[in-house]
Formats: structure tokens, sequence, C-alpha cells
């Protein structure tokens, strides 16, 4: 491409500091090539090696079962050779990577996309904040319907401010980690009420909220005022383990990723944030890489490998423990189900449940809530963060008007206005013996962890 022909001194001076500036980024992108080559020469060398060691053939499969991992060839030079390691030299192309986001950016219903953004359309805080939160540990595909419902029902922070506990509780039942939804309503309560119905423009004061930590402080301020700051999830990890090559799992590199994204952060902070995120989601996934698609191909270290997905390197997985419980499923001859309200604190705080057992270590005999011909339905099995629920869930028909202490009984027909998160849902659906909706029309089955 030919330089334009600047006239003046003026113009001169410039085009002389701008032909320096290209120089630069040159030079920089020759080191970068230069390290990734070495790179690569040492990856053959080492293959060479391999192949006299253990007697294969380039291209053939591995003989010794040590080597099974698809991942062994380049293991041992990972872990001496990082070419891209440092965060202050040069990375990739930003505007390769903002012009790939302009063409092939997500349609999200809480998103203004870039081309709405250059004719001066501004993200709603409102609506970023609680997609956000929503998606913290759950998918778009799970958030898309939760957020639409949020939105229709609340369509500003003050309607959702102004909305009992309960609701809130039972609008979000299914998403999982329902601490966010308390949380949630206490943010709205608090911008409604003490800032006016606005949300906080910096990171920084932005954590002041409940429930909102770094990442999610930083995507707001990102997204919505492009302050320049990274915003880093899963999917913009995934991205800078790959092109750095990272010699060791994520979580031993977090620093080194932030300061790494940082210093790439352009003027349009939040484009450029979520441009990381569709990138990770779409072209640098975790069990595919399309790099022939990828805007930043050029300047990624793991591009040249036969594999990319095996980077980010995985930490070992420590073994979940086992909690085991009884869940009684109280109904009267109408076919109501006897409910009661969780604890105010700890796991699942406020929601609502049936009678159940203590969760212990190892299983415990059933101390049923009154005596009665208990039918066994069968078992729940559901995985929390820290550890797996077993339940077995017991049945009982009874004509008491109030069969426990404390709880009411509630319809077939209006159970989908109830909190009940996803185990209990799965409770009542073994009580029905069909993970399908019972005729009534309630939705038994889990859609998010708790």
């Amino acid at each position: 491409m030919g330089h334009k022909v600047l006239a003046g001194k003026s113009s001169l001076a410039k085009y002389r500091v701008q032909r320096a500036a290209n120089r630069r980024a040159d030079s920089d992108r020759a080191v970068a090539a230069l390290g990734r080559a070495f790179f690569l020469g040492c990856f053959f060398r080492y293959q060479l090696a391999s192949s006299q060691i253990y007697g294969q053939t380039w291209g053939r499969g591995v003989s010794s079962p040590l080597h099974q991992s698809r991942a062994w060839h380049f293991v041992p030079i990972m872990q001496q050779i990082n070419p891209l390691q440092k965060p202050d030299q040069f990375l990739f192309d930003v505007g390769a990577l903002l012009d790939w986001y302009d063409e092939k950016a997500r349609l999200l219903p809480w998103r203004i996309g870039p081309g709405e953004r250059m004719h001066g359309v501004q993200p709603d805080p409102y609506r970023v904040w609680l997609s956000e939160i929503m998606l913290q540990q759950t998918t778009i595909v799970t958030v898309k319907d939760y957020f639409n419902r949020f939105v229709s029902r609340w369509p500003q922070v003050e309607d959702l401010a102004r909305a009992p506990l309960n609701d809130v509780l039972a609008a979000w039942a299914g998403l999982g980690y329902y601490a966010r939804a308390r949380n949630l309503h206490a943010a709205a309560q608090v911008v409604a009420t003490r800032m006016g119905g606005y949300f906080p423009r910096k990171e920084e004061a932005l954590r002041d909220l409940p429930g909102v930590g770094p990442y999610t402080s930083a995507a707001i301020a990102a997204i919505c005022y492009d302050e320049k700051i990274a915003v880093i999830d899963g999917n913009v990890e995934r991205v800078m383990a790959r092109v750095l090559l990272l010699n060791r799992p994520v979580r031993e590199a977090k620093p080194l990723i932030r300061e790494s994204v940082q210093t790439l952060v352009p003027p349009r902070a939040g484009d450029f944030a979520q441009a990381m995120m569709d990138l990770g989601a779409t072209i640098c996934a975790p069990r595919r890489a399309n790099c022939p698609s990828c805007p930043l191909n050029k300047d990624c270290a793991a591009a040249i490998l036969p594999d990319p997905t095996i980077y980010p390197l995985k930490s070992p997985k420590a073994q979940r423990p086992v909690r085991y419980g009884h869940a009684y499923v109280l109904t009267n001859p109408h076919g109501a189900i006897w409910l009661q309200r969780r604890p105010d604190t700890g796991l699942l705080a406020k929601m609502t449940e049936t009678p159940g057992s203590n969760w212990e270590s190892a299983p415990q005999e059933p101390a049923f809530p009154q005596p009665g011909k208990w039918g066994n339905k069968g078992n729940v099995v559901h995985i929390f963060t820290h550890f797996r629920l077993e339940l077995q869930v017991w049945s009982l028909v009874t004509r008491d008007d109030q069969p426990c202490p404390q709880g009411w009984w509630s319809a077939q027909e209006n159970l989908d206005e109830e909190a009940l998160p996803s185990l209990y849902r799965k409770v009542l659906a073994v009580h029905w013996n069909s993970a399908q909706k019972n005729a009534a029309g309630f939705k038994p089955a889990a859609v998010g962890p708790d």
C-alpha cells in the first residue's frame, strides 16, 4: 500500500514520526516472528529426538503408553521456551481484532453493536450489569430467556429495586448460584435509592455494589463508559494462554494475563473487551480453534502447533466430595405440594424447598416428618460447586392441613411462581416420575447449576 504525500514542514514531520512508528511496529513483529520460528525449530528438533528415542516416525502414532496424551510432544519445549511472555512487548494487532469484531460481533439482547456505537448509541448500564451478573457461571444460551423476562418485567433498575425479593428469587429460579439474585436485588436498591438510579461510571466505584467483583466492575466500566481497563473472563484467559503460549495453568498466570491485556486496551475499550470475549467464544473455543479465521492468527504463538487446543494447560482437578440426604415430598388429596422456606443464610438461602434431612458425609436412615406409608421414589444427583449431593426422594399423601411446623401448600399450577431452585425441581420431577412437564405444566427440569 502506498503512502500519501503530505505537504508542508509540519505534515512532513508527522509523516516521519509515523514512518518511525511503523518501523518500530515492524521491528516488534519481526522479533515476535523470530521467537515463533525459534520455538518451531526447537519443536522439530524435539520431534526428531523423540522419534530416535521411542522408535517413532514423524506423523505416526505414539507407541509408548507414557506418551498417549496428545500434549506430550509440546510440554518439554513449552516448559523452556515462551517467547511471548513479557507484557510490555508487541502481542497482537488490536486493529485487526476490532475490524473482525465490527463485522462478526454477536447479536445479544443486552449489547449495543459496533455499528450502533459508531452512530452514538450508548449501552444501558442496567442491562449490561444485569447480563453480566446472570452470565457468571452460566451460558449465554441459558441466560437469554431469563434476561428478556427480567427486563420485560422490570425494565429499569428502579423497577427491580421496588420488586419483592421473593418475586426476584422466583424469576431467578433455575439459573443457579442464588446468592447472585439476592445481591442483584440489593444492588438495585443501592443504585435506585442512594445513586438516583445512575450506576457509577468508574470501575473502582462499581465494586462497592453488592455482588459486583473485579470482573463485573471492569466489564461495566469498559463496555458502558470505555474505561481503559482489562476485562478478563474465561474466554479472554483462553485466548491469551494461546497467544502467549503459557507454560503453566491459567490460575497460576492471572497477573501476567491481566498485565498483558491491559497493555493492549485501546480507546474503544468496550468494543475491545467484547471482541476478546466473542473471539474466545466463537473462534478460539475450548475444544476447537479455527485458526485460519482468527484475526490474531499471524501473532499467535499457538497457531503454529498442530493442535492449539492443548492450551491452556489444565490444572489437576480435586475430587469433589459427596454428601447424602433425603427429600420428603408431601402431597394432599388435591395434588398440592407442601413447601417451606430455607434459612436466611447458607446454601440456597431464602429459596423454597420441600422438607428434607441434613446433608451428611455418609448415608443416613430417613427421619420422616410425620408417620405414614412413605414411598421411595428414587434418587436425585445434583452437582454444587464444591460437592456432589445425592438425595433419596420419598413421597406421602396426607390429609393433615399442617403436616410440618412451617410451610404452605402450593397447587401444582402455581409451582412455576415459587422460588424453587433446580435441585428441588429435580426432586419434584422424580416424585412425578417424569423429566418432562407434568399435566399442570410445571417445569421440573433443571436449567442451571445451584
